[in-house]
């Protein structure tokens, strides 16, 4: 009977026992299953160039006023709007009847002064021989050199007016003073353009083949840009450049321009970076944003970008710490670095777990599940 009782009592513990340790099993489970796993990455440590970011504008290197200098009807624009034209070519033709005129007088005067000098040349010579003969007085000699001399002079006035004569004749064919993209015309044919009294803008000429980037910064930033050019190595050829709008390719620009003064009103002083355009993508007017170097990391810390977030506080990360709890960890940031990489300059250490997805589901203080990923 006893033997009995004792089995009985020692099967009762046994599956009391099974039942509690299925039921610490069972909770276990279910704590895992109720704690998010999320993807976290270690920072990437590398050499980078550090660089502030300055807006700026386009402008094309060279950049003219196509204009009239003459008077008269408009008779023809010779190019279609925004083609690219030589140096040379013609652009505009102009009435020109009241300047060939002009020249045909001019050289009909010319003409006339040439013959009264030579004239006055012979009086001379003739007049100068009879005077060894005591034919005329000294005074008819003296006379006869002051003609000459006025017949030489009237020839220089004769020949500057028909120089100028010709270079209004010239006018008259309105062409590219170098090559590059004329804008639309600003005058109709038919139109009457008086150019004389003050030159008429008929277009616009840009040589857009070389651009310059055009920006600002104050003394403080100009005292660090020549601390990096000295003492850190900074270099500022091709430095880096963005748009507004993705272009189909990338640009840099060289250094090229530094205000020899600062501007006392605005407190900033000017620059400019030269940029090569050979695909003609660059148009002047457009934004731009420069990024100056300054100084150079040998241990810059890099992150996913797409694992910053931003809030009204400024950009974050979200952290796992030892104890595997996210902590919303605010950051300051730097430029992109390799396209999808972003710099950044304080708020994490290079041994710092940070989430790279799922941001949308953790929160400060969660507990979370780490799963380390490249």
């Amino acid at each position: 009977m006893d033997m009995k009782r004792y089995v009985i009592s020692s099967a009762v513990a046994m599956i009391t026992v099974m039942s509690f340790t299925a039921c610490g099993h069972k909770k276990s489970a279910d704590i895992d299953r109720g704690v998010e796993t999320v993807d976290v990455a270690f920072p990437e440590i590398d050499s980078v160039v550090l660089t502030n970011t300055f807006p700026g504008y386009l402008s094309a290197t060279k950049a003219v006023d196509v204009v009239g200098r003459v008077n008269g009807q408009l008779l023809s624009q010779n190019y279609k709007d925004g083609d690219r034209v030589m140096a040379g070519a013609s652009l505009f033709t102009i009435e020109s009847t009241t300047y060939r005129d002009a020249v045909e007088q001019a050289q009909a005067a010319l003409a006339t002064a040439k013959s009264t000098r030579d004239y006055a040349e012979s009086h001379y010579i003739a007049v100068k021989k009879a005077l060894e003969s005591d034919a005329v007085s000294k005074m008819e000699v003296v006379q006869a050199e002051s003609n000459l001399r006025q017949a030489e002079a009237s020839i220089k006035n004769a020949t500057a007016a028909l120089e100028t004569a010709k270079k209004r004749l010239a006018y008259c064919n309105v062409t590219a003073p170098f090559t590059g993209e004329v804008s639309a015309a600003e005058y109709d044919v038919g139109a009457y353009i008086g150019g004389e009294g003050a030159p008429v803008v008929l277009a616009q000429i840009y040589d857009n083949s070389v651009m310059s980037a055009n920006f600002a910064i104050d003394d403080d930033q100009y005292m660090s840009l020549l601390k990096g050019m000295e003492e850190r190595g900074v270099d500022l050829k091709s430095v880096p450049l963005e748009f507004g709008d993705t272009l189909p390719h990338r640009y840099t620009g060289d250094l090229s321009y530094v205000s020899p003064a600062l501007n006392k009103s605005t407190g900033t002083m000017r620059l400019r970076c030269r940029i090569e355009n050979p695909y003609n993508e660059l148009k002047p007017g457009m934004f731009v944003q420069v990024k100056l170097p300054y100084a150079s990391k040998s241990d810059a810390i890099l992150v996913k970008d797409a694992s910053i977030g931003s809030d009204q506080l400024g950009k974050y990360l979200y952290v796992v710490n030892d104890s595997n709890q996210i902590v919303y960890t605010p950051i300051k940031i730097g430029d992109v670095y390799r396209d999808s990489m972003r710099i950044v300059l304080s708020g994490l250490t290079p041994k710092s777990r940070y989430v790279t997805k799922a941001l949308l589901k953790v929160r400060d203080g969660m507990p979370v599940k780490p799963r380390l990923t490249k």
